[in-house]
């Protein structure tokens, strides 16, 4: 590894987190939800909808109060974006077709993913077939994507497909209530992006670089955590980005940084706002804590009885730092905080501030607390919500 010439403090390095994550300064509401995308090089998808799904979330808390259906829109009309196996279950910028080829070509070589079909050729043959000639199609207008059991209980239709957008024969750019829409890739990918050239190595380098430029400043785990890479992959490539190495205040390993968060101290306003649990700030776990000193548990998959602080707990970002979070749901016109915790009287008008925003943004026109894990903080928070700042009460500011 290269010694590091540059040494960061743990403030500067959590700003040009910050700014590298679009958090930071003046939001770019020229570029929209699509240059964000481009910004941050994915976007997670989660089925799981409170306030809003994951991923309206995401640019909701860089952009402010965009409209639900001006988000849909950017990601699923136009070519510009499609889905694919990144962190996770993602949208990405069409830009990066190329980038995930070896793992198009991985999945070719492992021959299957979860389901194995008797006469697989003779099923992607028929899918193939449906979507050349009446596509783009969902798996319901395909045939159907179940067998009637459980819920991995696909039908041959629905395996098929899913295989050959694993291995990029179809692609996913676009979804209507939710459900996937499958076209094939020689349609919906521009040519210049469509065909796998570029091997391995340069997959990497181009996600690690990218990691990179979202993150700011990264650890060797966590530039291989931003798309699932594995470490190995990260070493061999870094000497090949223009990714610098940095020792930060702190952090006790190696760093790298982009030369961009480099360049000049992050300035600007930070960004009042919840977050989704699967935002890129703060989706890894291991990070976030580093970074923010803040534990980070989604518990919607967490028994009831075992929850500590709810369902769906967003974490509330104020003044670069998390100072708390809230589980919310809605009733009607009603915001619920149905759970509350907060990290002092600091936490308290950057609470209500961030209710109310959320609030309009989703057409509720009320907020209600629930339970707040500390007695005193939730009568200021009570106090907060109807006699505080006009501006937490509008979404401005």
């Amino acid at each position: 590894m290269t010694t590091a010439e540059i040494s960061l403090s743990a403030d500067e390095a959590r700003r040009a987190a910050l700014s590298a994550q679009a958090l930071l300064g003046a939001p770019d509401r020229r570029a929209g939800v699509r240059g964000l995308l481009r910004r941050l090089g994915a976007v997670q998808l989660d089925t799981i909808s409170v306030l809003a799904r994951s991923h309206e979330l995401v640019p909701y808390a860089r952009l402010g109060a965009v409209g639900r259906s001006a988000v849909e829109s950017a990601y699923w009309t136009g070519g510009h974006s499609f889905e694919y196996w990144s962190h996770a279950a993602c949208i990405l910028p069409v830009e990066e077709w190329p980038h995930f080829a070896f793992r198009r070509r991985e999945r070719r070589a492992r021959g299957h993913r979860w389901h194995i079909l008797e006469d697989r050729d003779r099923a992607c043959a028929l899918v193939r077939d449906r979507l050349k000639a009446d596509g783009p199609l969902t798996t319901t207008e395909l045939g159907g994507g179940k067998n009637g059991g459980e819920w991995f209980d696909w039908s041959d239709t629905k395996i098929a497909v899913e295989w050959l957008l694993d291995t990029g024969e179809v692609v996913c750019a676009e979804r209507r209530g939710w459900k996937r829409v499958y076209d094939l890739a020689e349609r919906a990918v521009p040519d210049e992006l469509l065909h796998d050239d570029i091997d391995d190595h340069e997959c990497m380098r181009r996600l690690v670089a990218q990691a990179g430029a979202a993150m700011g400043v990264a650890t060797r785990s966590d530039l291989a955590d931003y798309h699932r890479l594995k470490g190995e992959q990260v070493d061999a490539v870094l000497p090949d980005t223009d990714l610098v190495p940095v020792e930060v205040e702190g952090w006790g390993k190696p760093a790298w940084a982009d030369p961009a968060a480099l360049e000049n101290s992050p300035r600007g306003r930070h960004r009042t706002t919840l977050l989704s649990p699967f935002d890129s700030l703060v989706w890894d776990r291991p990070r976030t804590q580093r970074m923010f000193g803040f534990t980070h548990r989604l518990e919607a998959y967490v028994p009831r009885p075992k929850r500590i602080h709810g369902y769906f707990a967003m974490p509330l970002l104020s003044g670069g730092r998390l100072l708390g979070r809230v589980d919310p749901g809605r009733e009607g016109r009603t915001l619920l905080a149905r759970q509350v915790s907060m990290a002092g009287r600091k936490a308290v008008v950057p609470m209500a501030k961030a209710l109310w925003e959320a609030a309009s943004w989703v057409g509720c026109d009320e907020v209600r607390v629930g339970r707040c894990d500390d007695p005193e903080l939730a009568g200021a928070l009570a106090h907060a919500l109807t006699e505080g700042p006009a501006d937490a009460r509008t979404g401005k500011g």
